[in-house]
């Protein structure tokens, strides 16, 4: 059934180009969340302009590298079919390459926005959720441990329905 979860979020993020996200986000935001080491993680006083040039490219790098080592441990080379950005990726060009296919290559340009779309509203859940939120670092050189304190929560029922319970994001870490 994990598999099966893995597979969905790559779908639903194939047509954004956004593949990276479930990678970054499950295994580097949910462990260096509120910390200065999170690219995902906004800082206070930094407006949403500042954070999306940071963020982008941050999570995409952090991306990249949690899934290389995590196949240099498995003894695989980073270009391997195995590699989940890759295969996400994959998963965009077969989808933007049929939608040109289909449509002609007018479509490029509205593949472009609607992905720059898709990037915008999830940097903009990023920015809300941890603003200026930081954990603190213990005598051992490590964070504390995440709580919901760390994340901007809201329990109302519209933004349940319409964001999928991401103004609950405490609850997933």
């Amino acid at each position: 059934e994990k598999r099966h979860g893995e597979m969905a979020a790559k779908l639903a993020l194939a047509p954004a180009a956004y593949g990276h996200f479930n990678i970054e986000h499950n295994r580097g935001h949910h462990r260096d969340v509120a910390t200065p080491e999170d690219p995902v993680s906004s800082r206070l006083g930094e407006s949403y302009y500042r954070f999306i040039r940071r963020e982008i490219p941050g999570a995409a790098k952090r991306g990249w590298q949690i899934e290389a080592t995590r196949l240099e441990r498995k003894g695989v080379g980073r270009w391997s079919i195995e590699n989940d950005i890759l295969q996400a990726g994959i998963m965009t060009c077969v989808l933007w390459g049929g939608m040109i296919a289909w449509l002609g290559a007018g479509v490029v340009p509205l593949l472009l926005i609607q992905a720059a779309i898709g990037y915008s509203l999830l940097s903009s859940a990023n920015y809300v959720e941890h603003y200026g939120l930081l954990r603190q670092r213990l005598d051992s050189g490590r964070y504390e441990r995440p709580e919901p304190r760390h994340s901007w929560n809201s329990n109302h029922i519209l933004s349940n329905i319409l964001l999928y319970q991401l103004q609950r994001h405490s609850d997933t870490m």
